[in-house]
């Protein structure tokens, strides 16, 4: 992935300012954004070890849990080892090649994390509306390649975003007055002509949420029309609850994500250390809080984690 074409007339080297205008309070900044970023490291490595020593949780539901760990273990490795140089040892460079692979997978993992919250959703679906069906229509197996669409959709769709860029001439000024490689904030390092790179990325940001918050909605629409249908209170509760933890995770993900990326696009108004705290607290809270959240509502899971603790 490093080895984009990247022409003569590019510079060796960006400049990643870290957060301007907040410069003299990196270290301090550094404290919240380290631990958030351990103890989300350390609850979604142990929701992994979780459900692979426990044979009973080796099901479609808990297979996605995973592979929501999985991209919440990444999504942050990708920007804090660089954040932390900046905060902690000012070493602010990043080559070119360096950069725009950071982009690739900051913005791949994310679409993956996106499609994973897709066919959680489906997954919800299936177990109360076809509950007589549900071993049937969603497997591991099926899960897997459900899984992997997932990841080639991120691959085809973030690959464009890099190789664009790789063909811009790129100005003499190589700050960029951020803590990340995020898409618009290398954009606006170009001399030359950015109206493709600007109208991909945005049509690109709201065809997927579009249509994944759509694919979401239409299921827990037919989700809800079933609970209705369903006489006892008890069957309501019972139904509901299982969706509770799915919505919630979902609140995280969408919520910040929607508004970090309006600001950034939109946002005139708003002070650019906003834009970037923002930017990087879209990628460290979910991760931090998703594994709470499973770990809170989801009864099996606390029993089998609860089950280890204590051995320890």
């Amino acid at each position: 992935m490093a080895a984009f074409n990247i022409t003569s007339s590019h510079p060796s080297t960006f400049i990643l300012m870290g957060i301007p205008g907040l410069e003299v309070a990196h270290v301090w900044i550094s404290i919240p954004f380290s631990t958030f970023y351990i103890i989300g490291l350390l609850g979604n490595f142990t929701v992994l070890f979780v459900v692979y020593k426990e044979q009973t949780l080796r099901n479609p539901m808990y297979l996605l849990l995973c592979m929501l760990a999985l991209t919440d273990i990444a999504t942050p490795t990708f920007i804090m080892p660089k954040i932390l140089c900046i905060f902690w040892f000012n070493l602010k460079g990043i080559t070119v090649g360096g950069c725009l692979t950071q982009m690739f997978f900051l913005h791949a993992v994310s679409l993956m994390h996106s499609a994973v919250l897709v066919t959680m959703a489906f997954d919800r679906y299936v177990a109360i509306c076809k509950p007589l069906r549900y071993t049937i229509i969603l497997t591991n197996t099926q899960i897997a390649k459900l899984g992997l669409v997932g990841l080639i959709r991120a691959v085809l769709f973030i690959m464009p975003l890099p190789l664009l860029l790789s063909r811009q001439p790129f100005c003499a000024n190589r700050i960029i007055p951020h803590t990340q490689c995020e898409h618009m904030a290398v954009v606006k390092m170009s001399c030359g002509d950015i109206t493709v790179n600007r109208t991909y990325g945005l049509v690109l940001f709201f065809v997927v949420i579009t249509s994944d918050l759509t694919l979401i909605a239409l299921s827990y629409g037919l989700i809800i029309k079933a609970v209705l249908r369903l006489s006892s209170k008890k069957a309501h509760q019972k139904a509901l609850n299982t969706c509770t933890v799915h919505i919630c995770v979902m609140l995280t993900y969408y919520t910040p994500g929607l508004f970090s990326n309006l600001t950034s696009r939109l946002g005139q108004g708003f002070a650019p250390y906003i834009h970037i705290i923002l930017a990087d607290l879209y990628l460290l809270i979910p991760p931090l809080l998703n594994p709470i959240i499973y770990g809170v509502r989801t009864k099996e899971l606390r029993d089998k984690v609860g089950k280890y603790i204590s051995r320890k």
